[in-house]
């Protein structure tokens, strides 16, 4: 290894001269290199320990976190499958179940009251990560409402299936007149000519032409709760069927029944006849749900075979005039 030489530069004679420093100088420079040396590796190595490398402890630290976020999002994404779940049953419990029951199906309202509430969760938002817990426990509370309004609605259906054979009584389910020649039908529900006026009109019932004197019946068990006259309709007859039902018998020559009766389905209520605004002797007959008129041809399945009833359809549905 080559010796070092050191050189000074000398102002006076402007060029650089020889210089030989004694023993004591070449040990300060060592030791300061040294010191340097030392105080820059431990700088390095602080910078890298704190910066670079991470202690055991935080090593552990980040994998639990990792396996916490795999975790939470296993759980998001259950819990979206459920939620998904959740809304089919709500669609067939609307859809299905209570359409064949008639009831109303249960509000979104209801289903999701309460869900807006950003004050119950802020307490969360202290915590690392509060909007991946924040939207974890929303779906969470989403799910525990939803599962309580809808096994309350299943037992609100349980409780109607146990009525069932009480309710199949009550709604009406028979022609109003026993004539079966259903040529006889003179025009059913929708719009029709009116015989008097000669313009459109909503005819909400079905006429059936039948001879003054042709029994009237009633076509489900209920409570008269009219048995008068009744401007435009003439004589006429409504049961209070319950479960939302209506029916409304008018134009009636007599009536047999009196306000607050009951009635048995197949009773004779009345007699057909052309009394109010008639253009012939004829029976006026209306089904209401729910203080709406539906169309009474749906509500014969109890007293036609399948090709009656269709025949029956095929003559109602004609547009031409109505005798009322």
């Amino acid at each position: 290894m080559k010796k070092k030489i050191y050189y000074l530069y000398n102002p006076q004679t402007l060029s650089y001269e020889r210089f030989y420093p004694s023993k004591m100088r070449k040990a300060l420079a060592v030791a300061r290199s040294v010191v340097f040396g030392m105080i820059l590796g431990v700088i390095g190595f602080w910078l890298v320990t704190n910066y670079l490398l991470d202690s055991p402890k935080e090593v552990e630290m980040k994998k639990e976190n990792r396996m916490l976020r795999a975790n939470h999002d296993l759980v998001s994404r259950r819990l979206d499958a459920a939620l998904k779940v959740m809304k089919d049953m709500q669609q067939r419990d609307d859809n299905m179940y209570r359409a064949i029951f008639h009831t109303d199906p249960v509000s979104a309202e209801l289903r999701n009251s309460g869900m807006g509430n950003a004050e119950r969760y802020s307490d969360l938002m202290n915590l690392s990560n509060p909007d991946m817990i924040v939207r974890t426990s929303q779906k969470m509370d989403l799910l525990s409402k939803q599962i309580y309004i809808q096994s309350k609605s299943f037992d609100n259906i349980v409780d109607m299936l146990k009525t069932q054979e009480d309710r199949i009584l009550h709604v009406p389910s028979i022609q109003p007149v026993a004539n079966k020649d259903l040529s006889r039908v003179a025009s059913g529900y929708g719009m029709r000519i009116d015989p008097v006026y000669g313009s459109p009109r909503f005819h909400s019932g079905m006429d059936f032409t039948a001879k003054t004197g042709t029994p009237v019946y009633a076509t489900g068990n209920g409570t008269v709760i009219h048995a008068d006259w009744r401007q435009g309709y003439g004589n006429t007859i409504v049961v209070d069927h319950g479960y939302g039902y209506q029916t409304l018998y008018a134009h009636l020559n007599a009536y047999d029944v009196k306000a607050g009766q009951k009635v048995t389905r197949g009773d004779k209520i009345g007699e057909v006849g052309s009394t109010g605004k008639s253009t012939g002797p004829h029976l006026h007959y209306e089904v209401h749900v729910k203080g709406s008129p539906e169309n009474p041809a749906n509500y014969y399945f109890m007293d036609l075979t399948p090709e009656e009833y269709d025949q029956m359809l095929r003559i109602s549905a004609n547009h031409g005039q109505v005798m009322d």
